[in-house]
């Protein structure tokens, strides 16, 4: 049996552990008491629809600009002001949080975790946008070993700092892990500092999650 155990899977959270916010529209607009069909921006599933989506993946704003432009609007539809991303996300997705991570996810983590790996996760935003307790909500986060999160290390993916930090966390060489992320900004930035990629496709999770594992030398079918 091959062994995993100087192996790793480090993963993005936001699109890639968890669902998208383009996706969970009728959760958001249920959760905030707004009608049926408010929520129009879709980002990478209606790029021609979104223009603040298209200025951002040319580099003319940062993901953190995007997602505070949208916080702003979202809070001017219930009628508040919002200037915090954790608010937006918190509000909209309630005390649920299980219901927004993706099953394939799951599985994948599972998997990965049985053979051996080592799991991390490198974030430019998870406690800005889930809140400092959501880490003890989610049960899922227990299995990681490493947590590298720019909201408290103000290093930005895809910044080659924030890379070494996981790695250097993990005491593991570049070449020895596989790096899933759905931004493409951030995938050609691992693969400046020689990891192994995989740009996730937040329309087919399963088969980002797929060949994540294959490239750990795994066999799996993420369900």
């Amino acid at each position: 049996m091959t062994d995993h155990t100087h192996r790793a899977l480090i993963l993005d959270f936001g699109g890639v552990i968890s669902r998208t916010l383009f996706e969970t529209h009728d959760l958001t607009e249920a959760a905030l008491g707004l009608p049926r069909g408010t929520l129009t921006w879709r980002g990478p599933f209606d790029a021609d629809s979104d223009p603040l989506w298209q200025d951002m993946q040319a580099d003319r704003l940062t993901e953190r600009d995007y997602w505070l432009a949208r916080t702003r609007e979202v809070g001017r539809l219930v009628g508040e002001n919002w200037d915090r991303m954790e608010t937006f996300v918190q509000r909209a997705r309630g005390a649920d949080v299980e219901a927004v991570i993706r099953p394939e996810a799951v599985a994948a983590i599972h998997t990965a975790k049985a053979a051996g790996c080592r799991l991390a996760i490198l974030s430019n935003e998870l406690d800005l946008f889930y809140g400092a307790d959501f880490r003890h909500r989610l049960a899922l986060l227990g299995l990681f070993d490493v947590v590298v999160d720019a909201t408290h290390t103000h290093i930005l993916k895809p910044d080659p700092r924030a890379y070494q930090q996981c790695l250097d966390a993990l005491g593991l060489p570049a070449s020895a892990c596989v790096f899933v992320d759905d931004q493409l900004r951030n995938v050609l930035g691992a693969r400046r500092v020689g990891l192994p990629t995989v740009h996730f496709d937040v329309q087919a999770p399963g088969a980002g999650f797929a060949l994540a594992l294959q490239g750990l030398g795994m066999v799996s079918d993420p369900a």
